[in-house]
């Protein structure tokens, strides 16, 4: 009989605590979301959406032929396109609330030695995210616009389609994005157990082939935008290890702490 009672007892008193858990869930994402769009009508009224669009489109236009514009080839292009912008600059905006939202809600499910490894990857995460973006738009293109126009043929008047311009510029933006998260994939692959810091260092060489690779596949055919992408790749991934080292021994438990002291 008590067997019986077995499934109803595991089970008591779990429903309050995980409908607690989807209301707070709920309440983050909704938070976050009005922040989103909260920096969305902020930005819409002032700069706006074709000023910040201009701003965006600056490093090619700057390097168009004198009187080239972008085109739009679809109808709608011209009031979607600057939208889509406005929209994707507040959730830039908004994207230290939107993480901090996250973190308020995993934090009550971690301890302290794990907390004090989380907010600092958070945080340097989103750092360095947004210092790949910049490094694409204020070095990369500049470069990248420069070295194709400088094989376009004369008789080629260049005049983009601002939508293949926003593919363009996106994928740029999430590929560099991406490659500078290297230091924080480093530092978790090692604090989860899944390679040590000696490792890392052994594979040195066979990451500069992957990187290569990848910046081969993510940027352009060119060697400007490829070059761009895989040597801080090659930097980034020298300065996770050094991090690893560091990481590791602050965000140990307690109790591996002692373990590793008396040995």
């Amino acid at each position: 009989m008590s067997d019986d009672k077995k499934p109803d007892d595991e089970l008591a008193g779990t429903e309050q605590p995980f409908v607690s858990h989807l209301i707070e869930l709920r309440d983050r994402l909704l938070r976050a979301t009005l922040a989103v769009l909260f920096c969305f009508g902020v930005l819409a009224i002032y700069p706006g959406p074709g000023a910040l669009y201009d701003l965006l489109a600056q490093p090619l236009v700057q390097h168009l032929p004198a009187g080239s514009k972008l085109i739009a080839t679809n109808v709608i292009s011209p009031f979607m396109v600057p939208l889509k912008i406005t929209l994707l600059a507040g959730f830039f905006v908004a994207l230290p609330f939107v993480l901090y939202q996250v973190w308020a809600f995993v934090a009550p499910g971690l301890y302290s030695h794990e907390k004090r490894l989380v907010l600092p990857l958070v945080v340097s995460s989103t750092a360095l995210f947004f210092a790949g973006v910049a490094f694409c738009y204020f070095f990369v293109f500049g470069k990248v616009f420069t070295f194709i126009q400088s094989f376009a043929p004369k008789s080629i008047t260049a005049a983009p389609d601002i939508e293949a311009y926003l593919s363009f510029v996106m994928s740029m933006f999430i590929a560099f994005g991406a490659a500078f998260e290297v230091p924080v994939i480093v530092v978790v692959v090692v604090r989860m157990g899944l390679l040590t810091v000696d490792k890392l260092r052994e594979w040195r060489g066979y990451f500069i082939v992957i990187a290569f690779v990848v910046a081969a596949v993510l940027t352009p055919p060119d060697v400007v935008s490829q070059l761009s992408l895989a040597i801080p790749m090659c930097l980034l991934y020298e300065l996770g290890i050094f991090a690893a080292t560091y990481f590791v021994r602050y965000s140990k438990a307690p109790d591996s702490e002692e373990t590793t002291s008396s040995t």
